[in-house]
C-alpha cells in the first residue's frame, strides 16, 4: 500500500513538473501600500505604478475598520471625482482578501471623501492570466516613444525547467531505490 501512494506522488510530481508548473496557477497577492497598508500616509499611486496584477491574483487590504472603509467604484469618471456614493461593493472589516477575477481596470476609494481627495485611492487594472507583460507607453504632441525588445538569450525558465525535470528522474531514482 505505501509502495502504491509512493507511486502515486511520484506520477503526480512528474506530470506537474511536465507541465511546467502550469497546474497551480501563479497566484500573487498585493497587499495594497505594503507595510503601511491603507493609511493616509500612504503614496498609493507609487505602490501600484510599478506593479503588474493578473486575473487570478488577490490585492488585500489592511485598515482599521473603526476610521475607515473602502468603496469599489464602478467608473474611472466616480474615482476621479472622488464620487462614493453608489459604490459596487463597501469593504468595512478592517482586512480585505479581493480577487482579480477578470480582466479590466478596478477601482477603490476611502468611502470619506476627504480622504479620497487626500489620495487615499487605488486603482489596478487587471490584465489576462500568464499573458505577456504589456509595456505602458506614453506620448506627448511631438514626442514619439519606442518599446525595445526583450532579451534575445534564453530565460532562466528554460534552465529551470531543466533542472526540475532532473530533480524529478533523481526523486523518482530515490523512491524507486535505483
Amino acid at each position: 500500500m505505501a509502495a502504491m501512494l509512493r507511486m502515486v506522488v511520484v506520477a503526480l510530481f512528474i506530470i506537474s513538473v511536465s507541465l511546467g508548473g502550469k497546474w497551480v496557477g501563479a497566484q500573487v497577492h498585493h497587499v495594497v501600500g505594503d507595510d503601511r497598508g491603507w493609511d493616509p500616509a500612504s503614496d498609493l499611486s507609487s505602490w501600484s505604478s510599478g506593479k503588474i496584477f493578473r486575473v487570478g491574483d488577490k490585492i488585500w487590504f489592511t485598515y482599521s475598520s473603526a476610521q475607515e472603509s473602502i468603496a469599489e467604484l464602478k467608473s474611472k469618471e466616480e474615482y476621479e471625482a472622488c464620487d462614493v456614493s453608489n459604490p459596487i461593493k463597501m469593504y468595512t472589516d478592517g482586512l480585505e482578501s479581493i480577487s482579480l477575477d477578470g480582466e479590466g481596470v478596478r477601482y477603490f476609494a476611502s468611502s470619506k471623501a476627504d480622504s479620497c481627495r487626500n489620495g487615499l485611492k487605488v486603482h489596478v487594472e487587471v490584465l489576462p492570466q500568464g499573458g505577456p507583460e504589456i509595456p505602458k507607453v506614453a506620448a506627448s504632441k511631438g514626442t514619439v516613444w519606442a518599446v525595445a525588445d526583450g532579451p534575445t538569450t534564453p530565460s532562466g525558465s528554460a534552465h529551470l525547467m531543466g533542472s526540475l525535470i532532473l530533480l524529478a528522474v533523481g526523486f523518482l531514482c530515490y523512491v524507486v531505490g535505483i
